[in-house]
């Protein structure tokens, strides 16, 4: 006896809501277009394959097909049609999976040769009360290969009255022959403001409040799936007993602790070793595995290089990681982001390896705590060539001032230009232009080479925003033969050559040693980059 027997059984809202014509798919107009056309102009084909990611639509898409194909429309004397009318016999039976000339078969669960042969007796024998015999196989790619195989014929040459319609998550799996002998659709990820909007109207026919980030979040953990996201929905729904918040759906999802994981990268980047221990210790008394632990600090870098790339954090994050990720994006390079990316997944391959993963990712994250104290390379060969080392040994790792000072000479103005992976103007400025005059805010360069007309603008551009002063930047014709940087680190390589070529102890190896050669010359480290370059 139910306990509420005045309510009907409750349907999932993945099976209430699955579509029931072409016009409820989302995402796929594309296929549905070209479908349509095929159906108008009787260009059926003999099968179709439809392939992508779990939930996207696959199997309704198939039925919809089948629907489609046997349509009479509501007074019985209609044909085929790519907007079934829902009402007819054929049609309701479709939906309902009662259909007796609508086939669908797991191939997961049918996978030899007997269950094809099965298929290709009955093929055979007419409709029963259909237009068209259709048969539904799912994770076609389950099939052996007998079975693909003992397909082919049929598949090639079917009869009139007979359609396939397969579906697969791993389309690399079919085999080319069967490919061959069918229409392909590749049903894409949902985008994920359309699976909020499609998630909106759902909660309006259910009477659901929900929070516009809350939407956001959901459309974006269901990963372009539509099945997934609305079973997200579901359990959201169920949480919030008719309420959905954004801060509701984090906890749900496990998003909630993005707090410990900002404090535990925060405490790396400044190089703070005792705080960065506490965080991680502070995960792993809340539950949370170290390979987790890691996993969420390689997102959140992820997240912080796309800030610094787009110049605008992830609404879908909180208010607070957005403040964080927005100060590092400012404040760090690439290369320190790339560093600090490779470091965590030599660190979290290391916690997978390990007899005590808490203790690999102890050590783990000393060494990139230690490796974010040290000077970056650039200061590293400033030192060897004759530089100074930062104040302290966390400079480099600590992030940069908002508004940091402009480049001392010209060398640091180019290597400024190659750290933020602007390629283009640092060969420029090494091949192109030589040094005239340079001073704080002000670069005067000569041309040795043909330069284009915005050249002198986009150098501007950038230091004015690397360096948060007004630059002043022109260009003068080369009238004293002044030389590239490439010039000159190759004519002082030359010039070092010669002079070694001459040493006589050079010239007596020289003699000792026929058929040796002079490989190379000492040069100053970013002489010799630039000249080799």
């Amino acid at each position: 006896m139910s306990l509420f027997p005045d309510d009907a059984p409750y349907r999932v809202l993945a099976r209430k809501y699955r579509p029931a014509g072409f016009d409820a798919l989302i995402g796929h107009a594309a296929m549905v277009q070209t479908l349509g056309n095929a159906i108008r102009s009787n260009r059926l084909a003999q099968a179709w394959l439809l392939t992508g990611v779990r939930g996207v639509g696959k199997t309704t898409t198939a039925r919809l097909i089948a629907k489609a194909l046997n349509c009479t429309g509501p007074d019985g004397d209609g044909g085929p049609t790519i907007a079934p009318c829902g009402v007819c016999a054929n049609c309701t039976a479709i939906a309902a999976g009662q259909h007796i000339d609508v086939v669908e078969m797991d191939a997961a669960s049918n996978t030899g040769v007997d269950n094809i042969r099965e298929i290709i007796e009955a093929v055979r024998y007419a409709s029963v009360s259909a237009r068209y015999k259709v048969y539904i196989v799912d994770e076609v790619h389950m099939l052996s290969k007998g079975a693909f195989n003992a397909l082919l014929k049929t598949l090639e040459e079917p009869p009139p009255h007979v359609k396939f319609i397969f579906a697969t998550t791993e389309v690399q799996k079919v085999p080319a022959t069967i490919l061959s002998r069918c229409q392909r659709f590749d049903l894409k990820r949902i985008p994920q403001h359309l699976l909020a909007e499609h998630f909106a109207d759902i909660c309006r026919q259910e009477s659901v409040t929900i929070e516009p980030q809350a939407l956001a979040l959901i459309a974006r953990a269901a990963e372009g799936s539509a099945r997934d996201g609305l079973s997200i929905l579901d359990q959201a729904i169920a949480m919030g007993a008719g309420t959905v918040t954004a801060d509701a759906v984090r906890d749900m999802l496990g998003l909630a602790d993005r707090g410990r994981t900002t404090r535990l990268l925060g405490a790396v980047l400044e190089a703070d070793a005792p705080a960065a221990l506490a965080a991680l210790q502070d995960g792993h008394d809340a539950g949370a595995e170290p390979q987790a632990q890691f996993a969420a600090l390689l997102d959140m870098v992820h997240a912080l290089t796309r800030t610094k790339f787009s110049g605008a954090p992830d609404p879908d994050l909180a208010e607070d990681d957005r403040s964080a990720l927005s100060g590092w994006a400012g404040q760090l390079g690439f290369p320190a982001l790339h560093r600090l990316w490779q470091l965590l997944l030599k660190g979290h391959a290391e916690i997978n390896q390990a007899p005590d993963a808490h203790q690999a990712a102890e050590m783990a994250i000393l060494r990139i705590v230690h490796a974010a104290g040290l000077p970056d390379p650039e200061r590293l060969a400033k030192l060897l060539d004759g530089g100074a080392l930062p104040a302290t040994p966390a400079a480099a790792a600590a992030p940069a001032p908002a508004s940091p000072p402009g480049p001392a000479d010209y060398a640091e103005l180019v290597a400024l230009f190659e750290q933020n992976l602007e390629a283009q103007l640092t060969r420029r400025l090494t091949d192109d232009v030589a040094v005239v005059h340079m001073t704080p805010g002000e670069l005067q360069l000569a041309a040795v080479a043909e330069l284009p007309p915005a050249f002198t603008n986009d150098i501007r551009r950038c230091l004015e925003d690397w360096t948060g002063r007004s630059w002043r930047v022109t260009l003068t014709e080369n009238s004293g033969g002044a030389e590239s940087l490439r010039q000159l680190a190759r004519r002082r390589e030359a010039v070092a050559r010669e002079a070694a070529l001459a040493d006589p102890v050079v010239v007596a190896l020289m003699r000792e040693f026929p058929g040796a050669r002079l490989d190379a010359v000492e040069l100053p480290t970013e002489e010799r980059r630039i000249a080799s370059a």
